[in-house]
């Protein structure tokens, strides 16, 4: 399996603080079938900054340590950075790190509240530059909840989108679960990724998170998940679904 979405980098936000942190996380990651993690540091999201250079840097370091520690995992950098209006120049400018640093695909985490009002403009600033958004965690936004038609408007304009596996997995509540499996029938979903950032209070659970997929979707849902994953670390194009409405049931509140 590969994970496009995973905080394993040691000391550089809210994941691992040291190296034995991180080689906890990749064991934990090999046990679960994980071969290929793309580390995808905060940044600007008002507690970390984890520039482009940074980020090459450590994730060159963490490869060489975790070869030598003989774990079998490869890591491919990338980056999370929370939206704001300046990420175009700042990609042309080469302070926003792509993902795996050549393709065409960039990580955009919204504010968990609300879509800002510039998202659409932004967006398609990026698409006319020849990057493609990939929204992580929009089951995790207040905003998608109460008006899932926002991400459908989005997704219908060429935005991408990432599933958190521990949302499916219900470790965030049935709400987010609900809301996941929802924009997952609407067509709205590119990717599962873990999201981790430790082994204990937020592991992988991307292994858990496909069995599911299989099971209440079929094995073709799964492959498309997981060709994606692996069209993305290759710098190639995404399987993209013709996108739906969300057929909207009433949730009250996120959290």
């Amino acid at each position: 399996m590969i994970d496009i979405h995973c905080h394993i980098l040691p000391g550089m936000d809210d994941g691992p603080e040291d190296y034995r942190s991180s080689l906890n996380m990749a064991k934990a990651a090999v046990d679960q079938g994980i071969h290929t993690i793309i580390a995808t540091p905060h940044h600007r999201n008002g507690s970390f900054n984890n520039n482009k250079e940074s980020i090459l840097k450590k994730v060159s370091q963490l490869n060489e340590f975790l070869y030598a520690e003989q774990v079998p995992i490869t890591i491919l950098p990338g980056q999370e950075t929370r939206i704001y209006g300046e990420m175009t120049e700042d990609i042309l400018y080469g302070s926003i790190l792509p993902l795996i640093d050549i393709s065409e695909y960039v990580f955009v985490e919204l504010p968990f509240g609300n879509v800002p009002r510039y998202t659409s403009e932004l967006f398609f600033d990026l698409k006319l530059h020849g990057y493609t958004p990939i929204i992580v965690h929009p089951e995790r936004n207040r905003d998608f909840l109460e008006r899932p038609e926002k991400l459908y408007e989005l997704v219908k304009n060429g935005a991408l989108t990432q599933i958190t596996a521990s949302s499916l997995n219900g470790r965030w509540g049935k709400k987010v679960k609900v809301l996941s499996e929802q924009f997952i029938h609407a067509n709205l979903v590119h990717f599962i990724a873990s999201d981790a950032h430790n082994t204990t209070s937020r592991p992988f659970e991307l292994s858990d998170a496909y069995e599911q997929i299989k099971r209440y979707y079929g094995n073709e849902l799964l492959f498309y998940f997981m060709e994606n994953c692996e069209l993305l670390i290759n710098g190639e194009t995404i399987h993209q679904l013709e996108p739906n409405p969300v057929r909207k049931r009433k949730i009250l509140g996120l959290f």
